[in-house]
């Protein structure tokens, strides 16, 4: 009977430990995406007190349509970030996803129905190529991303041969027919009595899928695990290799995602398109809350931080205080979001001590 009373005692403790712990982390969590909200609502008020009649309902459509391109590609860093890796390599993947596009339609003359598939493949092709090296020849994520982000910029060079494409006006000798620029163009054509691009539409369709993905299903928990506690996930034997592998790969795909919706909205293709988007996306996702440590992420969280980045990147642009202002505040941004992660980091350490 006493046995029975002193084994019952710890498991009802710890029992109640586990709702204290996930209790916390939810109050965490709230905390962090209600500060964030704080901050976008705070922006936006500053905006109109210093620029009233740059303030209407037109700069903020403008606002979702810049945000949509870092947020597709925040939704696959997330992923990779929740499951304890690092993607530098998007930016990169982002420009080669139109290229390949560019090249495989305009130059080669492939339907842009099979064109774009094919680029789409070509980025989760690049996304298995770095997964594999993180995980089976088990160099650093870092270290990989950042060799394939000039790789694949490389590749842009040489695919395009550093020209730029237009499908409006293509190459002599070049033809494409009507149908295909039609469909091509409709991908982000703008509907409604203020125009908003179908790019916003793509952009929450893809969130609903990654957040499904990653808050409702078994892939998503174990990612979670794998990110939060590597060593307990390959104790419980959990597919560690496979589900890193599936990170890499859909953040490669929505990164070329990304570069080709862009390509449809401003018709255009340059071998440097997206590496301006590597800080932006990275300071997205860790203003939403994911860790640099794994295991913590959300989708709603890196909605957020794209948002804020558009408002703030559109602020600067109505106030025009030059792009050097632009590079310092990006910088401070990026370097602030981390050390945020590393502060509250810390700080749940502490608390779980």
């Amino acid at each position: 009977m006493t046995n029975a009373k002193t084994t019952e005692a710890p498991r009802a403790e710890t029992g109640r430990s586990g709702v204290a712990g996930a209790g916390q982390a939810t109050f965490d969590l709230l905390l962090r995406m209600g500060g964030l909200f704080f901050a976008i609502v705070l922006v936006a008020s500053a905006l109109f007190i210093v620029k009233p009649n740059s303030f209407n309902v037109d700069v903020g459509i403008s606002v979702l349509r810049a945000m949509s391109s870092v947020a597709v590609m925040s939704l696959g860093l997330t992923l990779v970030i929740v499951v304890g890796e690092i993607d530098l390599s998007f930016g990169a993947m982002y420009g080669l996803g139109a290229n390949s596009l560019a090249v495989l339609w305009i130059v080669l003359g492939i339907p842009v129905y099979a064109a774009i598939p094919l680029a789409i493949l070509v980025g989760a092709l690049v996304g298995l190529a770095n997964g594999a090296l993180v995980t089976f020849m088990r160099i650093p994520s870092f270290i990989v991303t950042l060799g394939s982000y000039n790789l694949l910029y490389g590749v842009s060079l040489w695919i395009t041969k550093t020209s730029t494409f237009n499908p409006v006006y293509p190459p002599p000798g070049m033809e494409i027919p009507d149908d295909q620029l039609n469909f091509f163009t409709a991908l982000t054509a703008s509907f409604g009595s203020h125009p908003i691009s179908l790019e916003v539409v793509w952009m929450l369709g893809v969130a609903l899928v990654i957040g499904f993905l990653l808050h409702r299903t078994l892939f998503g928990f174990r990612l979670m695990a794998i990110g939060g506690n590597p060593g307990a996930a390959q104790l419980a034997r959990l597919p560690v290799v496979r589900y890193k592998i599936i990170a890499f790969v859909i953040c490669g795909a929505l990164s070329a995602l990304a570069g080709i919706l862009d390509f449809s909205f401003i018709q255009t293709a340059q071998p440097n398109i997206g590496l301006s988007y590597t800080f932006p996306v990275f300071a997205a996702v860790i203003i939403g809350g994911a860790s640099l440590s794994g295991g913590k992420g959300t989708v709603i969280g890196a909605l957020f931080g794209s948002l804020l980045l558009a408002e703030l990147q559109q602020g600067l642009a109505l106030l025009t205080p030059g792009p050097h202002v632009q590079q310092l505040f990006l910088g401070f941004v990026t370097i602030g979001a981390v050390a945020l992660d590393l502060l509250l980091t810390n700080i749940r350490k502490r608390r779980a001590a």
